[in-house]
């Protein structure tokens, strides 16, 4: 009996029973678009992730004050109030591979324009915040240096602070209130949308750093130095260059605690994405379950299918089919559960992995690798699951299965 005979035989036992036939394919439906769709999120997750670092440039650098500790108690990171303005000026003026760089201070305020009012994030950053965030005004200007020497009282909107307060209507040249002071707007950043699906970046208003320190906290240290390096290859240059400057400016000893920490944005982004993968296995690794439990309905509706047709398989050996041909036969009903199974699978798994960012707001990434790894694991579900029940039936003994009532 050759392939095509035997495939023909195989459909044709499967279509007289084709409720229980779809009902045994649906585990491996069910487990293949359980895998893709899984598999999507966690690839959706990934390049959203990435795409979120890439937008903030992959050779940023954050330099933080480190953990004061007194008697052996340490306070945790950004406890030290040590940094200050002439030290991120001194990382420009003498680090090479540095292109930019921005002081940064930020609290929280309640901001008023007419009869609005919004809480939002206020930063205190460096006329060159624009650049070292890669961020950039998409109406308007940013503040100048001058303004930021000055101390002047003028702001730039993130896009969500300019729809709350102006809805819609043209902000530049108004004048805001913060914590009762009055700020002129000079531009509204563009906007840059959720971060991590819990925080929008989009909320926040830029004001120059010394204004933030004079006028809202009256503080005379900065939070943290964003640092811009030449380029995404000298950003660890930049990193070494920044901390043996440091800690020549805070006189640390040779062998002592920095007391203050460099973040390497290059380094956060790969661990993001690493963590994501490690996601996206886990995601796959659980909806790989659901294909086991289809793959042992299979075994167990084709267990079923050979005690049901013992006395058909007596007639075919006394007829001169051999073990092979029988084996071929049960085997090929299997595979062929599985493949279409598969097939269906991957039409859910993609369907809902599109109703999942339609409708959930998540980022889903089908690739043609998961589409292929779920079609070939189900073909595989089938040939190992489907090989016992087709090889018990092999094995019988032709006049016992005549017998066989």
């Amino acid at each position: 009996m050759n392939i095509i005979k035997t495939s023909k035989v195989a459909l044709k036992a499967l279509n007289r029973n084709k409720m229980r036939s779809f009902l045994t394919a649906l585990g491996i439906i069910i487990g293949v678009g359980a895998v893709i769709a899984m598999v999507s999120i966690g690839q959706g997750a990934k390049m959203e992730v990435e795409e979120r670092f890439e937008s903030m440039g992959t050779n940023l650098l954050t330099v933080r004050p480190g953990s004061r500790s007194y008697m052996g108690r340490h306070g945790g990171g950004g406890t030290y109030t040590n940094l200050k303005e002439a030290d991120a000026q001194a990382i420009l003026d003498n680090c090479d591979a540095v292109k930019y760089i921005s002081p940064s201070v930020n609290g929280r305020a309640q901001v008023v324009y007419q009869n609005k009012n919004w809480n939002t994030s206020i930063y205190g950053v460096g006329e060159t915040y624009p650049e070292v965030r890669n961020w950039p005004v998409e109406n308007g200007a940013f503040f100048s240096d001058s303004q930021v020497r000055s101390a002047q009282k003028v702001a730039v909107l993130g896009n969500e602070v300019s729809q709350n307060l102006f809805e819609g209507a043209d902000p530049i040249g108004q004048v805001i209130r913060i914590n009762k002071n009055p700020f002129r707007v000079l531009g509204v950043l563009k906007s840059k949308g959720e971060s991590g699906g819990w925080m929008n970046r989009d909320d926040m208003i830029a004001i120059p750093y010394t204004t933030a320190q004079k006028r809202l906290l009256g503080v005379d240290y900065i939070q943290s130095i964003d640092v811009s390096a030449v380029s995404a290859k000298r950003t660890n240059e930049a990193r070494v260059q920044i901390e043996e400057l440091l800690r020549i400016r805070h006189k640390i000893a040779p062998g002592a605690e920095d007391d203050f920490n460099v973040r390497d944005m290059a380094d956060i982004a790969e661990s993001a994405s690493e963590a994501t993968q490690i996601l996206t296995i886990l995601l796959g690794g659980i909806a790989s379950i659901s294909l086991l439990v289809g793959g042992i309905g299979i075994m167990n509706i084709m267990l079923v299918s050979v005690t049901e047709r013992i006395r058909e398989i007596g007639i075919r050996m006394s007829v001169g089919a051999r073990e092979q041909d029988i084996l071929l036969q049960f085997l090929t009903e299997a595979i062929v559960l599985s493949v279409l199974g598969g097939f269906l699978g991957v039409v859910l798994g993609v369907g809902s992995s599109r109703l999942i960012s339609h409708f959930a707001g998540m980022k889903t990434l089908v690739s043609f690798g998961a589409i292929a790894l779920a079609f070939i694991f189900s073909g595989s579900v089938g040939i190992f699951f489907g090989f016992y029940p087709a090889r018990k039936a092999s094995k019988l003994d032709p006049i016992e299965a005549l017998r066989y009532e």
